[in-house]
């Protein structure tokens, strides 16, 4: 029988393509890969041996993702058209990782996933799965298979006894790990309706979040935060810090149209707390460290690095050329921050640097003051030459 290594979530599509691929022929080997998320594995190994897996893989790749791929991001203040943290984006190439080496375990020619056919997802994991195993076979039910609609899929599922936690009421979907969570699906398909609160899954409304503000000083080494409040974390620990603090004060949601890879556009919801903090953490100390040219160049680096994470090239040779420019500009970001957080804001009212190239003498307009203001009018009359003479 033909083995296929399939993507498994434990959600409806996922759930539903193993019924559907066993009908196919398949021996299904199911694969899990835990990023963070909360989730019981257990219980989802369960349900999939119970739908026709033969085998479920529950990998544990939190560090993994943390490590190699969030802090690389973060480095790169990597945010698709500025607002999305990429939180699944970042996901998707490492388990396209996994799912190779269980297909090369098993001796597997064929890998399986459950993205639709008209999302960035699709694209990820295949663009990733293709560069790492040159010679596997992709299928993708949800291209393939006949449901005019996820209603008509909740249907079929229900008809085969296939538990699934989506129903007519809350069709939202959702893909959760450590890095944040994106919400799509039912009424925040009209991008004229205001997403309603049982949407958001983490953070509180900024209404409901506490009257008094909470200050979050954050240190860093070489672009990596290492401590929170002179704490240090392990990098899951302070994520996983952060995005409590930032989640109880209403921090980290973001409503967009984003403009999908396959050419469409579509409205997305998220929700990031920590990533909100640590981007707004990293880019301040990055402004006090870096020279306007090399900060100034970054920026321009940084949206081809977030566009390179959406479209699923996280593993092409012009990704890996950038994070070696983008790790030699972080040598000297190493400081702290801190952070006032209120009511759904996110503000920086304090950072500091051993390597700060901010001189207080040069800024100051009190008798501190040590700016040498003859040397302004040569300077602006060179400035201007070029265009004085036209």
């Amino acid at each position: 029988m033909k083995k296929v290594i399939l993507a498994y979530s434990g959600g409806l599509d996922t759930s539903v393509a193993i019924k559907w691929l066993k009908d196919k022929g398949f021996e299904v080997i199911c694969c899990m890969v835990d990023m963070g998320q909360v989730k019981d594995f257990s219980a989802a190994k369960k349900k999939a041996v119970k739908i026709g897996a033969s085998k479920v893989y529950i990998i544990d790749a939190s560090d993994e993702f943390v490590n190699d791929y969030i802090f690389p991001a973060l480095k790169a203040n990597a945010a698709y058209e500025d607002k999305y943290f990429l939180a699944t984006a970042l996901s998707r190439p490492l388990i396209a990782e996994k799912l190779v080496e269980i297909a090369k375990k098993e001796k597997a020619q064929f890998i399986a996933h459950g993205c639709t056919g008209k999302g960035n997802d699709q694209v990820r994991l295949e663009a990733s799965s293709l560069i790492l195993g040159k010679d596997l076979k992709i299928i993708a039910p949800l291209r393939e298979w006949n449901f005019a609609s996820r209603e008509s899929e909740i249907k079929y599922a229900k008809m085969h006894n296939i538990p699934v936690e989506a129903t007519k009421k809350s069709p939202y979907s959702l893909d959760v790990n450590l890095w944040g969570i994106s919400i799509e699906c039912g009424v925040l398909e009209d991008p004229a309706v205001e997403p309603p609160e049982d949407a958001y899954q983490i953070t509180k409304s900024p209404k409901d979040a506490p009257n008094t503000p909470a200050y979050v000083k954050i240190e860093f080494k070489k672009g990596i935060p290492v401590a929170i409040n002179n704490k240090k974390y392990s990098g899951i620990g302070l994520i996983n810090k952060l995005t409590d603090i930032g989640a109880k004060h209403g921090v980290g949601r973001s409503d967009m149209v984003e403009n999908r890879l396959v050419g469409i556009k579509s409205r997305e919801i998220y929700e990031a707390p920590a990533a909100t903090i640590l981007h707004a953490a990293h880019k301040e100390l990055e402004a006090l460290v870096l020279d306007r040219e090399l900060l100034h160049f970054k920026k321009g680096i940084e949206q081809k690095y977030s566009e390179l994470v959406y479209y699923g090239l996280w593993h092409s040779p012009l990704k890996s050329a950038l994070d070696s420019f983008i790790n030699k500009t972080q040598d000297k970001v190493s400081g702290e921050v801190t952070l006032k957080l209120y009511k759904g804001s996110c503000s920086v009212v304090s950072r500091k640097s051993p390597h700060s190239l901010y001189s207080e003498e040069l800024a100051t307009y009190s008798s501190k003051d040590k700016f040498d203001k003859k040397l302004a009018e040569g300077f602006i009359k060179i400035w201007a030459m070029p265009y004085k003479s036209r």
